[in-house]
């Protein structure tokens, strides 16, 4: 047992090497209690498909900066992000189950200019940020299926490379 618990703490902390907040839930919860997330996620979806930000001539419009469309979005999001950080640091405001939320530093290094320009080439060239890739095959895009499969398999050799890369 105290092993295990050693292999957790030790995967814990190479994760928060990686994010800049990690809040690992020790919470029991019954399957159902998922459902919510399910529910957020498709009217997420349903808000990215009338907002156009899964649309592949939205994306192409943005990288031929040829519309505010995309940046006025992504924009807004990094406004909202920025303020929700602080608010959660400034009242120290907890999980919706009391537990605390913590932050991390985060150094810059070269691998993240590397792992961004991949990203956004990725994106250029299929049309298909990571986050709405479901939105878009619920829409009847299933060629995006591929770029799912893509993404994947980019995780998993990310995930077997990852002690090779830049960090």
């Amino acid at each position: 047992m105290r092993e295990k618990n050693q292999i957790q703490d030790a995967d814990l902390e190479a994760r928060s090497l990686d994010a800049i907040c990690v809040n690992e839930s020790h919470l029991k919860h019954r399957w159902y209690h998922n459902v919510k997330y399910l529910v957020v996620g498709i009217l997420f979806g349903i808000i990215f498909v009338k907002a156009e930000v899964v649309s592949w001539f939205r994306i192409q419009e943005m990288f031929r900066l040829q519309s505010f469309h995309m940046y006025g979005i992504i924009g807004s999001a990094v406004i909202v992000g920025m303020l929700s950080v602080w608010l959660i640091k400034t009242f120290n405001i907890k999980t919706i189950y009391g537990e605390k939320i913590e932050f991390h530093p985060k150094t810059f290094n070269k691998g993240q200019l590397y792992g961004g320009l991949l990203f956004g080439l990725g994106w250029a060239l299929t049309g298909a940020c990571p986050g709405p890739l479901f939105a878009q095959i619920g829409t009847g895009a299933t060629v995006i299926a591929v770029t799912l499969l893509s993404a994947i398999a980019g995780t998993w050799v990310y995930g077997y490379v990852r002690e090779k890369l830049p960090h």
